[in-house]
């Protein structure tokens, strides 16, 4: 992993721009901008997706693989922090004195003198920033915005608005968020993650306190989350608005209501009105409460806000439904942490019936598997009817031995309730065989776990076919390999 210098000034005009793994999320929302800004915009990725098939038939040329020939005359070059520092492109444009960009140094550059909405947290901030930018263009604005996910009523993870206004998501993992001149801090929950670069809790929390300290209008926090009451605790800014099911949260949410999509009451300023949201789970009422403190503090009226943010349909890998096999719904989620993974799961249980929840957990990082094994197993143990544990994904680290998948399935107390299978096939075998009329099963990662939903679909196709009331039948269904 590449981590970013900050102190780096930002480069003036540009005329093109090459962007190293151009496809993600994130880094494709700003080579959409840039491209938006009539810059010159390449880029390469280690595979193809959707993300990469919108840049092009937007005008981006993006090559498939790393090769130091990419990067052409580009003015500056932007790279991901998933990036190796041995990437030939990036190495290229080092020895060639091109500009060295981190995404969020790109992000700036494009934000300049905007207002800014930065919204940021452990978990919740793609949703959360979703729930803003979706109730800005219904309620007549027009901002220009980048997300970590793309929003479904949009069909984008970014646009670019005519207001002064600039809603992002900011993230935290490397401490880049605090790159950002911002107006109007977000921040919806201080869970210590990322500790891979911050060393300790302590300095997680000092860079929220830093990030809040610089916003130069509000800060808008969770009267909630224990990390957030901490950083709360130590600011000295003259606005902070928090929201939450606390007492004396400036913005309170009570009276919730989780089975399908969420509803609750809302009081601020002595008014109570009541929402009703288009998505499930309580943690999506905790971030409908936060968007709406967000409006409000920015003009709009209550109940508009409240309407506004009532038409946030979800984003992308966040439980996303993909199929509906015989009765078996396939759903999608980035959770990566015990406390998403609960918020994901708990989601799902509020809309499963009397069926099973099967997950496949997909580890994502090593050295967050080797640190929260215990706590991921809690999570899927206690709600989860079966979890399929796969092999660890590890994005930007090297492996440490002795850790893989294994590591969390072994820390289940009913060793019934689990199996370890890094092949991915028998994997997806294996959910077929789990897998009746009713159920849910969910993919959880923020590493390529939404991969395997072909391969769960076709498996539970096959066993279908096969004759899913005979066991033995189910159980010769052909492995990937075979």
């Amino acid at each position: 992993m590449i981590f970013p210098d900050l102190t780096m000034p930002l480069p003036g005009p540009l005329t093109s721009a090459h962007f190293v793994g151009i496809g993600g999320a994130g880094m494709s929302g700003i080579a959409q901008l840039f491209l938006d800004a009539g810059i010159t915009v390449t880029g390469s990725d280690r595979a193809t997706n959707t993300n990469i098939d919108s840049l092009r038939a937007a005008g981006a040329t993006i090559s498939i693989g790393h090769d130091a020939a990419h990067l052409g005359d580009a003015d500056a070059l932007v790279y991901t922090g998933a990036l190796w520092p041995d990437n030939p492109e990036y190495l290229a444009a080092v020895q060639r004195g091109i500009p060295v960009l981190h995404r969020s140094q790109a992000l700036a550059w494009l934000i300049g003198d905007a207002r800014l909405v930065a919204v940021a947290g452990a978990h919740g901030k793609t949703t959360s920033t979703g729930m803003i930018i979706t109730a800005l263009r219904e309620l007549g604005a027009s901002p220009s915005f980048v997300n970590g996910g793309v929003i479904q009523g949009l069909g984008t993870s970014s646009g670019s608005g005519t207001d002064d206004l600039f809603v992002v998501e900011a993230d935290e993992s490397d401490g880049s968020f605090l790159l950002y001149s911002t107006a109007i801090a977000v921040i919806t929950n201080v869970d210590a993650d990322h500790l891979d670069h911050y060393g300790s809790h302590e300095a997680f929390d000092d860079a929220f306190v830093a990030f809040a300290s610089g916003a130069s209008e509000a800060v808008v926090v969770s009267s909630d989350d224990a990390g957030a009451i901490r950083v709360t605790n130590r600011l000295t800014h003259t606005n902070i608005v928090t929201f939450g099911e606390a007492e004396d949260a400036t913005v309170r949410m009570h009276s919730l209501t989780s089975e399908g999509p969420v509803a609750f009451s809302i009081v601020i300023d002595g008014r109570e009105e009541r929402v009703q949201l288009s998505v499930p789970g309580r943690h999506n009422a905790v971030n409908a409460t936060g968007a709406i403190a967000v409006l409000v503090g920015l003009g709009f009226e209550l109940g508009a806000a409240i309407d506004a943010v009532s038409t946030f349909a979800g984003t992308q890998r966040r439980f996303e439904l993909h199929a509906v096999v015989d009765g078996v719904s396939v759903y999608d989620d980035y959770a990566h942490h015990p406390t998403e993974v609960e918020a994901a799961l708990s989601g799902a249980r509020s809309v499963l019936g009397s069926g099973k929840l099967i997950a496949v957990h997909q580890p994502h990082l090593f050295s967050r598997t080797r640190d929260m094994a215990t706590e991921f197993a809690e999570v899927y143990e206690r709600l989860a009817d079966h979890t399929v544990v796969l092999d660890v994904f590890g994005a930007r680290e090297d492996p440490i031995p002795g850790v893989t998948g294994e590591l969390v399935s072994s820390q289940f107390s009913d060793a019934s309730r689990v199996d370890f299978v890094p092949d991915w096939q028998l994997a997806a075998d294996r959910v077929a065989e789990l897998a009746n009329e009713g159920d849910i099963v969910m993919t959880l990662s923020c590493g390529d776990v939404y991969r395997i939903i072909p391969q769960l679909i076709a498996a539970m196709e096959s066993r279908r076919s096969l004759g899913a009331s005979d066991p033995a039948a189910a159980d010769q269904v052909p492995s990937e390999e075979a």
